[in-house]
């Protein structure tokens, strides 16, 4: 066990996107320090893998959904304080990422990335941050953006717009709810190895795939290294920070 101050020993924990990629590394993260875990995602099957790979699996909880399923949300964060007590803590991984050009936008495409990359997890927050669902002593709330939230690049716009919204929303909802003591916060990672960018157009070709690493002076990043972020974030450790954005970008925004 990590000593105290970076302990969630007996805090209950939401993760979305805990499938695969940052999400899952998460619920691993957060087992091993104690926490008791409810794994939100779409595909059970993965979700049971994810639960396999955890400490104490049999303390975790898994709930399959899609986030703009709203009631279907709404219902799952009623069940999970009914099973396993109040929420202390919540990681917003889930969401959705492509390559395209302004020409092949259309409306419809834009409405449903901002769907799922932006109001389906606030709404998710907006459920959790209920006053009979959080803890009493207050609670942290990590959203996973990206530094294209930031930064632009040519075929981001879609995923860039999302991510930057939420970028902007956190620091609202921090102010807003500082006087109950919850603090929400966001990570930007750069370029991360995991299922989706393993899909990235960039990954095609050995030659775009060198490009994208050489824009890293690290390297490309690790799931566990945006995981221990979000780690910190929900640990008492991090009582004093909130409505902040964290850059873990192996380097990536400081060229």
């Amino acid at each position: 066990m990590i000593k105290d101050g970076f302990s969630l020993d007996g805090k209950v924990i939401l993760i979305t996107g805990a499938s695969s990629g940052i999400g899952r590394q998460c619920a691993i993260n957060c087992s091993k320090v104690g926490a008791t875990v409810a794994l939100f995602g779409r595909n059970k099957e993965r979700l049971n893998e994810t639960l396999g790979l955890m400490h104490n699996k049999e303390r975790h909880v898994v709930y399959i959904n899609d986030l703009i399923e709203y009631d279907k949300v709404t219902n799952a964060v009623k069940d999970l304080v009914s099973q396993k007590g109040k929420i202390n803590g919540m990681i917003n991984s889930a969401g959705i990422s492509t390559t395209l050009p302004l020409n092949a936008l259309s409306p419809q495409k834009m409405e449903h990335y901002f769907n799922t990359n932006v109001i389906g997890p606030i709404n998710l927050t907006r459920q959790v941050v209920k006053s009979g669902y959080v803890s009493e002593v207050g609670g942290s709330v990590v959203f996973i953006s990206s530094v294209m939230g930031i930064v632009g690049e040519k075929g981001k716009i879609l995923y860039a717009m999302t991510k930057g919204a939420l970028i902007a929303a956190v620091k609202s909802m921090a102010i807003e709810l500082a006087d109950r003591n919850i603090r929400i916060n966001s990570i930007s990672p750069g370029v991360v190895e995991t299922p989706m960018s393993d899909n990235a157009p960039y990954s095609r070709t050995e030659e775009s795939r060198n490009r994208i690493e050489k824009l890293h002076p690290l390297g490309l990043g690790q799931p566990e290294d945006i995981a221990n972020s979000c780690l910190f974030l929900l640990t008492d450790s991090a009582r004093w920070i909130t409505g902040t954005n964290l850059i873990v970008d192996g380097g990536y925004l400081a060229r």
